[in-house]
């Protein structure tokens, strides 16, 4: 269905290619993952599948990519869109109507396709992705992961033979992930779509890929072969790749049940460490009946809450819970009622830059935050902005480990750069409270790992240290978890009570090692 042959891709004004002399087939029905590091040229791979690149983003292409016979070289996307339907990384980049139903209609609208049978795909779709509720809703007013849904929805609905996805789930609660990847699979299996998708969180869709599309960094290449033996020698590691690694296992399993029953043969056993008691510290947030709404609609109801400096706080919940709600009111940038108490004061009654050094907020699109041309101009109006003597964004934007170069457009860098230098131009303001929503949306496993390092140390500091995420795994580096619904706070307690008694939210290793409640795979190491 799709083949690659001695394909090298190089972007204009590049010293080198970003893919070279890339070969490799994906048969019709399989399910391809693309794993690599960050930068390593998964989204350019994705692209020429389709032939947005190079016929959209520009550079040269040489050898040969063919989709159900037809060469991209010959054939632009538009000339291929009844046969690949294309997801990219943001779905708010995509939409070009104002509904729901509209946005699932408009691609079958360009294929021709009659009214009446764009009516039946248009109601078959909203069913397989679970969004029909929100036919009518305006696209603006969805959460990330639901605009996220409704992107996949309107490429299904013109039913194309290929399926290309980059991150699809990142945006996802762990329940919407699984039954985005659930619809994805029955139509890999039943119908015969071929699906290439990009993810981060291999733990997400490892268990259902017959082939892995591995770019090593630093190669330019695309390595294949079967997850598990792929994963135990790659650059990408997964919970169950480095479980597997921590135990010395030969081949990476592939779900956490066949991980269970390698546990159980080997009759593994494992000590849970300790449940840490919850920081007893005065409290830098108050907060008592907070409410916030959007019309008719309560985000968040009547919520009170202490959050105390030295512990990182993981705060889930599904899609439209109300967690960013709470993150942009606690910053003092939403209406709200009830009390919000940050040191003393009220963020919603101070101006921005006063609110700025006691709250700062890294919200879901860093880039929101981004408006000057080079990285050197963003650091230097942040020191000008906060009156902090020049040099003093540059420094602390070294002290969390990244080198940007100074005249690179901030638009050009990659997810993990863009975060490093947003949260170095808000800590800027030396700020006793952070908020980060959805951070890890775009970072692979390494880069997770170095930000869970930063904000541990930033809690160490004493900073109040909030994070809004939909990953469990980096949930698991938390000290206290939040879980909310439908505005309220369902659960609160120390992460190792929370996630390992939660199906939904438990990471990994507590799945594998169940009912003892470990969370990472380094407390298991050694067990015997």
């Amino acid at each position: 269905m799709i083949t690659f042959e001695d394909v090298t891709l190089t972007y204009p004004g590049a010293s080198e290619p970003t893919l070279r002399e890339v070969s490799f087939t994906v048969e019709e029905g399989d399910l391809a993952v693309v794993v690599g590091r960050t930068g390593t040229g998964k989204s350019t791979l994705l692209g020429a599948i389709n032939g947005l690149v190079p016929h959209f983003t520009g550079g040269t292409l040489a050898g040969d990519v063919r989709v159900a016979g037809r060469s991209t070289a010959h054939n632009r996307p538009r000339d291929l869109a009844d046969v690949v339907g294309w997801v990219g990384q943001d779905p708010r980049a995509g939409f070009v109507t104002d509904t729901v139903e509209e946005e699932i209609a408009y691609g079958m609208e360009q294929l021709g396709l009659r009214p009446a049978a764009m009516r039946k795909r248009v109601e078959e779709t909203l069913d397989l992705m679970g969004i029909a509720a929100l036919r009518r809703r305006p696209l603006a007013d969805l959460s990330g992961g639901q605009q996220q849904r409704v992107a996949i929805a309107a490429v299904l609905a013109a039913q194309p033979r290929v399926l290309v996805l980059d991150e699809p789930t990142s945006a996802l609660d762990p329940t919407a992930a699984q039954d985005v990847l659930s619809a994805l699979t029955s139509l890999v299996h039943e119908v015969g779509l071929t699906v290439v998708l990009a993810e981060h969180r291999l733990e997400r869709v490892l268990h259902q890929a017959d082939t892995l599309l591995w770019l090593p960094q630093d190669t330019h290449g695309v390595v294949v072969g079967p997850p598990s033996r792929l994963l135990l020698t790659c650059d990408v590691r997964p919970p169950l790749a480095q479980l597997a690694r921590a135990l010395h296992w030969d081949a990476v399993p592939a779900s956490v049940r066949d991980a269970r029953r390698r546990v159980q043969r080997e009759h593994l056993r494992v000590t849970a460490p300790a449940v840490v008691p919850l920081s007893t510290a005065p409290a830098r947030v108050s907060v008592r009946d907070l409410t916030i709404s959007y019309g008719s609609l309560t985000a968040v109801n009547r919520l009170s809450l202490d959050l105390r400096p030295g512990e990182v706080t993981a705060l889930m919940g599904r899609n439209g819970a109300g967690k960013s709600s709470l993150l942009w009111a606690l910053q003092g940038g939403l209406p709200s009622t009830g009390s919000v108490s940050v040191d003393g004061r009220d963020p919603r009654t101070l101006s921005a830059p006063q609110a700025r050094r006691l709250v700062s907020l890294v919200p879901q699109t860093a880039t929101d935050l981004l408006y000057l041309p080079t990285v050197a101009a963003e650091l230097a109006q942040a020191d000008r902005e906060t009156g902090s003597q020049p040099g003093t964004a540059a420094e602390i934007l070294s002290s969390l480990g990244s080198r940007l170069p100074p005249q690179a457009d901030p638009r050009d860098l990659s997810e993990g750069q863009r975060l490093s230098l947003v949260l170095a131009l808000q800590l800027c303001a030396e700020p006793g409270v952070i908020l980060l929503d959805e951070p890890t949306r775009g970072l692979d496993y390494a880069m997770k790992d170095h930000l869970s390092r930063t904000v541990s140390r930033l809690a160490h500091e004493g900073h109040v240290v909030v994070v809004s995420t939909h990953d469990v795994e980096f949930a698991a580096a938390s000290q206290r978890t939040l879980v909310m619904a439908d505005g309220d706070v369902i659960a609160d307690g120390p992460t190792r009570e929370v996630l390992t008694s939660s199906p939904a939210f438990a990471p990994q290793t507590t799945k594998v090692f169940s009912p003892t409640a470990v969370l990472v795979p380094d407390e298991v190491r050694g067990a015997r």
